[in-house]
């Protein structure tokens, strides 16, 4: 099975961070994502934790068989880091899946240092 992890740091607060993150409970129990390649996926949310800033979901309807992702929020020295870990099947499929991720790690990263501003 292969994973991917990425990393980002923002001057943002954990908690304003943690916030603009668990705002996938405005959504409904499943978010639906259109790539702009046009592939649509089902992301079904799988938990909430609030105490430990952490969101985790899978994926459906992708070239995936298998893809499981975890966000987590982390309180570092002067900074928030946030982890994004996805483990999937096939692993062929390792390249695609890291660059969607880095697009939208550096998506956040944005987002995330204008809440530090």
């Amino acid at each position: 099975m292969a994973s991917v992890r990425l990393k980002i740091e923002t001057k943002a607060q954990p908690g304003e961070v943690w916030a603009a993150i668990e705002d996938f409970r405005a959504l409904p129990t499943v978010r639906v994502m259109t790539f702009a390649n046009g592939r649509v996926v089902r992301e079904p949310i799988v938990t909430v934790d609030g105490a430990s800033m952490r969101l985790v979901w899978t994926s459906q309807g992708g070239r995936a068989t298998h893809y499981n992702a975890a966000l987590q929020v982390h309180r570092s020295d002067g900074a928030t880091s946030v982890v994004w870990t996805a483990d999937f099947l096939p692993d062929a499929i390792e390249g695609d899946i890291a660059a969607a991720m880095e697009a939208g790690m550096a998506a956040m990263q944005r987002t995330l240092d204008r809440l530090a501003a």
